[in-house]
Parts: C-alpha cells; structure tokens; sequence
C-alpha cells in the first residue's frame, strides 16, 4: 500500500504495461542483432520515460538465445531496473507453451492440442516439469502457460496452444502441466516460480 500511495499515475500506467524484449533490443523489433543485446538507451525511455513493469519474449526476430545470452539479458535488464525504475521489480515472462523454445538447445514437445491428443496427463506433466527446469534455467521467472481457455473455433490463432474444447480433458491436462510446472513442493522457490 506504501509503494503504492507513492506512485504517480504514468508509474502505475506503466507497471501494467508489458513490452517485447524486441522493443528494447539492439536493432529493430523484429530485425534484431545476433546475438540479442539489450540497447540500453531503449531501455532507458522506457523504464524512465514509461515505467514499464514487464517484459515478454515473444519471438519477433529473437529467435532462440543461448543460456549464457539469456544471463546477459536478465543482467541488462536488473541493472536498468535498478537505477532508472529502483522503486518496482521488472518482471520478465516468456510463451513457453510447449517448451523453452526460445532458449537454444532446449527440449521442445508437441503443442497443447497435440499433448492433449494423446490422453495421458503423465505425459503432459513430465513435460511441463522439463519445461519449468528449462525455463528456469534460462533465468526467466514468469511462464505464460498452460494456456487454459476451451478452444470451439478452430479459425481462432491460439487453438493449438489449448488442450481442446473438452471440459474434462482440459481440466486433466491443465491440472497435470500446473503441476509439473509448479510442482508440489511450495519450499521449493525454483519450482514455484517457474511459472
């Protein structure tokens, strides 16, 4: 609440906005240098300027970023945070729905649609649990899956990233990738963070 009485209205503006890595990355957003290097100017106007709260990887140009990279990023990004936004964390999150597929190397497994084909929430957990380990040794805390909703329309662009129009079938998926990307164990911060 004290954090919050001391914010301005542009600072809680910018905390519920979320940027591309693309956006504060050296060249442009879906043109970017290889190897991805943080443009610190960029970052600079928009923790300073916009008081951006989180940054998403969604691919643009990103392609895939090999673990020491991704270390350099996160370092990047917690230096700017500190000095230009030192009142709020940054958040950073990434679409790792069937796989830290943006992180070179990593094990990638079918999408949602194809994980719930198969009628086995073993399965989907035992992924899922590669996946947080992955993710999380990619130093990234926020995982933007499972994706939950109940596809009905196959136009919609985001249909292979569910488990299906099944009630059941979703529901069982979903509980069994929640857990093998959280885990059990709420001790344990690598695994709850995770996602």
């Amino acid at each position: 609440d004290k954090i919050i009485a001391s914010m301005s209205l542009e600072e809680k503006v910018g905390q519920m906005t979320q940027i591309d890595l693309g956006v504060i990355a050296k060249g442009g957003p879906c043109a970017l240098e290889n190897p991805q290097r943080i443009d610190t100017a960029k970052l600079r106007i928009a923790f300073e300027k916009y008081h951006v709260g989180s940054i998403l990887n969604v691919g643009c140009g990103s392609g895939t970023i090999s673990l020491e990279n991704w270390k350099t990023i996160h370092q990047d990004i917690a230096v700017a945070n500190e000095k230009f936004l030192p009142k709020l964390p940054v958040l950073f999150g990434i679409d790792a729905i069937h796989g830290a597929n943006y992180t070179l190397g990593s094990t990638l497994f079918p999408q949602q649609i194809g994980q719930a084909a198969t009628w086995n929430p073993n399965l989907v957990q035992r992924a899922a649990e590669i996946t947080a380990y992955e993710v999380r040794a990619s130093g990234i805390p926020w995982n933007f899956s499972p994706v939950l909703d109940l596809a009905r329309q196959p136009l919609w662009s985001r249909f292979f990233e569910t488990y299906g129009e099944d009630v059941l079938l979703s529901t069982t998926m979903g509980k069994a990738a929640v857990r093998g990307l959280q885990g059990t164990d709420i001790s344990d911060p690598y695994r709850a963070a995770a996602c």
